[in-house]
């Protein structure tokens, strides 16, 4: 019975093998020779842009060097020349993740690659994968394997809209295949696999996974003995050139195109080789009447400053910043750069700079979320009194001592966290980080919006002074989400696409709390002190209640601000970058500034920006719930009144550099006074003893410590955030953010290892 049931199963699969065999031709090549370009829409239907014809120069298989074709063997099927052109079990499995929804898992044969570039198309799905299989066997009778490599090295797609192997080392690196040595053709070998991922030129980011790839590659040579394990050893990266974009994709129609593009593939809408057969027309969510705002004011407040012949740092200069609709997740303006043909780099999704002090607020989030406690117990709270001391050593840390910098080494004393938000003390965040727990830090943040692999997103003390490399576009995301009181929704950048007339399926936007709304709206009051009175002063001029934070990465390589008001989060980033070299640059100088932080240029785009994106949308208010003990509070507790006599720093134990806020900071000077060095009697918050409450209701959007008494306030565009990294310096970790309060003198020329003291 079982044998006879088993021989039944065994006839009917080789009847449909046989049947399979017969009925599927070898059908005429596919379109993608002569691919149609597609078609970028803005969201009222205006074109943006149209991405150009198929770059294709067939080349037969003679021209291809041997090392080069063993490149691609080695990356792709290093048994082409002596198995069979299917690969079952591969197919089998792709086919099970294919029904288990687990997207493209190839692990198909050369011939198999290129009866799909060839005759079939790019869609993921079974019928697909059974056409594939039956014309690779039938190819494989019909062709030789020099055949069928040639004809796959010149329809595989290698990124840069490059259709095989001689468009690729043209477009890579500006010479024929003839002429590519074995580090070249490694590279393009690996392009295969993810062309845009491998991309270091556009992607620098991946470079940590392109060199991965292209190790896996020479050392797949040696394993088949191609390649000597001497030859591998001499063998150095070969860096490809730079793009040479479509003039059609200049200003910030390639920026688009490229965030667009990266948007459909990385969330499996739409295969990328699909993609760049061509014949789509994407309709995007962005305004060209917020685009244009945001060019504009990147050209108020920087271009029109720049002077690249008398300050040679203004050539470093780059910006990027985009705008989402919080409600929506909708991206309604991005600016990506200058020029896309000049600087081809997406400025708003590069994650290669650090974000600064914008990183704290989703400590306290975490805080307030978590009901975090400080080590001697008192509740974390906008109102909680820290020890601001400069270098103070963090505790309840089990790692290695850390005690990072205050900017201009500045001690504060005790501080509340209001006040040490707005003057981004890096001593009162480290501690904060730790009593929450690093680890949860992390987990709000990536649950706020903040990429899971981000670089340097590690759950340590220093992840609260953001030494995370997150991108524009990802901190707008999270900083939506507390826009939108803790409810966190994937972003899109495509409204509608479809091809040939046939819409095709995007995916369903899916909210989700992450965090309470009391954390969030905590978080909110908080942050909008940092407008009102705070180190983001100029972003006032959107002329609407806004809540933002400044940041600062490390040696000034980067400025930012990050805000929202109830109808949009923006988050803008200037940035320094040698345009030869690639390499990150101080911004020390530029715009002729001294010091370029957060609070000036950064600040001054977001405000104008939000003012005429918003010109036609009513002025609303936050309507926040905010979490127990954050209700009433008085103004922020921090060490303000007259100066202090010289001979005071001198005899401080922790002397100052500055004056922070308007207020002049002195050192910690001793006394005896009932609430803490350094504070005036009567302005504290209720629950720290020697100072009674001056509380101050906050209902709906009033800022939680929105001054102190007595205490000037800096004016708009004052530079308050910058960095101070020294290395060598007890405790602290080289390449840690740490904010500036105030300007210091600029630096000698040449590079700098841990930023200005």
């Amino acid at each position: 019975m079982v044998l006879g049931a088993f021989l039944l199963v065994t006839l009917m699969l080789m009847g449909g093998f046989a049947a399979g065999y017969l009925l599927v031709d070898i059908p005429p090549a596919n379109a993608a020779a002569t691919a149609q370009s597609n078609v970028y829409l803005y969201k009222d239907g205006t074109q943006i842009a149209r991405d150009g014809d198929v770059n294709r120069e067939n080349v037969p298989l003679a021209r291809i060097p041997r090392h080069v074709q063993q490149a691609v063997l080695a990356a792709e099927d290093r048994d082409f020349h002596s198995k069979q052109a299917v690969d079952p079990q591969a197919m089998v499995r792709a086919a099970w993740n294919t029904l288990r929804g687990k997207g493209r898992q190839s692990g198909s044969t050369i011939t198999q690659q290129y009866v799909k570039n060839y005759y079939l198309g790019q869609e993921q799905t079974l019928t697909r994968k059974a056409k594939e299989f039956f014309i690779a066997l039938k190819l494989s009778r019909e062709q030789s394997t020099y055949d069928i490599l040639e004809g796959y090295l010149n329809t595989s797609y290698f990124g840069r809209n490059a259709y095989g192997i001689q468009a690729a080392a043209q477009a890579y690196y500006g010479r024929d295949v003839d002429d590519l040595d074995t580090a070249q053709g490694a590279y393009l070998a690996s392009l295969l696999n993810a062309p845009s991922a491998y991309d270091i030129a556009t992607r620098p980011e991946n470079r940590r996974a392109a060199l991965a790839r292209w190790n896996y590659v020479l050392d797949g040579m040696v394993k088949e003995k191609w390649l000597s394990p001497a030859a591998r050893h001499r063998l150095t990266f070969a860096m490809p050139h730079r793009v040479r974009p479509s003039t059609g994709l200049a200003g910030q129609r390639g920026y688009i195109v490229q965030a667009v593009e990266y948007y459909l593939t990385h969330n499996k809408i739409i295969d990328e080789k699909t993609l760049a057969a061509g014949g789509y027309r994407i309709t995007t969510t962005l305004e060209p009447r917020k685009q244009d705002a945001f060019a504009r004011a990147v050209k108020d407040h920087i271009t029109s400053k720049l002077d690249r012949r008398r300050r040679a740092v203004d050539r470093n200069v780059r910006v990027g910043g985009a705008s989402i609709d919080p409600a929506t997740g909708k991206v309604v303006a991005m600016y990506g750069g200058i020029d896309y043909t000049k600087q081809y780099v997406n400025n708003a999704t590069r994650r290669d700079y650090q974000v600064g002090s914008t990183f704290k607020p989703f400590v306290f989030t975490a805080a307030v979320e978590h009901r975090a406690t400080t080590q001697d117990g008192r509740p974390i709270t906008p109102r909680t009194v820290y020890d601001g001391r400069n270098m103070r050593p963090v505790q309840g840390w089990s790692g290695e001592r850390y005690a990072p910098e205050n900017s201009d080494n500045t001690s504060y004393g005790p501080i509340s966290v209001s006040s040490a938000t707005n003057s981004s003390v890096n001593a009162v965040y480290a501690q904060m980080a730790v009593d929450v727990g690093p680890l949860l830090v992390e987990q709000t943040a990536i649950g706020l919006g903040i990429p899971r692999n981000t670089p340097d997103l590690t759950p340590a003390p220093s992840i609260a002074l953001g030494t995370a490399t997150a991108s524009v576009l990802d901190m707008t995301v999270a900083y939506a989400t507390l826009a939108n009181h803790g409810l966190f929704g994937t972003y899109t950048l495509v409204e509608k696409i479809s091809r040939n007339g046939t819409d095709i399926a995007l995916p369903r936007r899916k909210s989700r709390r992450v965090v309470s709304r009391e954390a969030a709206d905590t978080t909110t009051a908080m942050l909008r002190s940092v407008v009102a009175s705070g180190s983001g002063t100029a972003a006032k001029a959107a002329g609407r209640p806004a809540a933002g934070k400044t940041g600062t990465a490390e040696e000034d390589k980067a400025a930012w601000f990050a805000g929202y008001t109830p109808d949009l989060a923006t988050v803008v980033a200037v940035m320094g970058q040698d345009p030869d070299t690639g390499v990150q640059t101080p911004l020390y100088g530029a715009l002729g500034l001294r010091r370029l932080g957060g609070g000036d240029a950064p600040a001054q785009i977001w405000g104008q920006f939000m003012a005429a994106a918003l010109k036609k949308t009513a002025v609303r208010d936050f309507e926040l719930k905010l979490a127990a003990g954050a209700e009433n509070t008085g103004p922020p507790i921090m060490q303000a009144g007259p100066p202090p006599h010289p001979s005071a720093a001198r005899n401080s134990p922790s002397p100052t550099q500055g004056a922070t806020n308007g207020a002049p900071q002195g050192g910690t000077t001793p006394g005896p006074t009932t609430g803490g060095p350094g504070l005036p009697s009567g302005t504290g918050n209720p629950g720290v003893p020697g100072h009674p409450g001056s509380p101050t209701a906050v209902g709906p959007g009033n800022p939680i410590g929105s001054g102190a008494p007595g205490s000037p306030q800096a004016p708009p565009g004052t530079p308050v955030d910058g960095t101070s990294g020294a290395p060598g310096l007890p405790g602290f970790s080289p390449g840690t953010p740490v904010e500036t309060l105030t300007p210091p003198a600029p630096p000698a020329p040449g590079p700098t290892t841990g930023g200005p003291q």
